[in-house]
């Protein structure tokens, strides 16, 4: 008889809970949210040139070789093609690649990579279904006079390493 009681009493508040539960309005989706202005909306403009993208690389290098930190350092024109590229001595041969895949997001979402890595690691798993993502630090978009020419992408340590390398090689364009 005890066990009964005790079965109703557990059924009751089970039921009662989510009752309470089932009368609160769904939390919402901050997906859903509609802002008023376009974000990350930087037109492209002319594709930056072959001096310009080795200027960036030179840059990103000096800081890369300061730290002594071996790195790939890509440079994409506006449309995402490759226009520079260097491969440090020493820096690991899977880096060719993800170097240049970084830094094509970047120009392609216009965005730094670092923010695709944060909406993953938020929880915005629909992102790792889009063309193209890449969600790691090391991508940084290339803007002169409001308009993006290009992207540098950093790719041989860890995120943070390569963000750092890749912020030195975009300062010579993003003043």
């Amino acid at each position: 008889m005890r066990t009964r009681v005790l079965a109703s009493l557990a059924l009751a508040a089970a039921l009662l809970a989510g009752s309470a539960q089932a009368q609160q309005p769904p939390a919402a989706n901050p997906l859903d949210a509609i802002p008023d202005n376009m974000p990350f909306n930087v037109p492209y403009g002319a594709p930056i040139t072959a001096d310009r993208a080795h200027a960036a690389i030179q840059a990103a290098e000096a800081e890369a070789k300061k730290r002594n930190w071996p790195m790939n350092i890509s440079v994409v024109d506006s449309g995402g093609n490759l226009v520079a590229f260097l491969r440090m001595d020493g820096a690991q041969l899977a880096s060719i690649a993800i170097s240049q895949h970084k830094a094509r997001a970047a120009v392609k979402f216009r965005r730094e990579t670092k923010a695709l890595e944060g909406g993953v690691q938020g929880g915005n798993t629909y992102l790792i279904t889009l063309d193209d993502v890449v969600a790691s630090r090391g991508g940084i978009p290339l803007v002169e006079g409001g308009k993006m020419i290009g992207a540098i992408g950093v790719s041989g340590g860890t995120g943070s390493q390569d963000e750092v390398v890749s912020k030195a090689g975009a300062a010579t364009i993003n003043k």
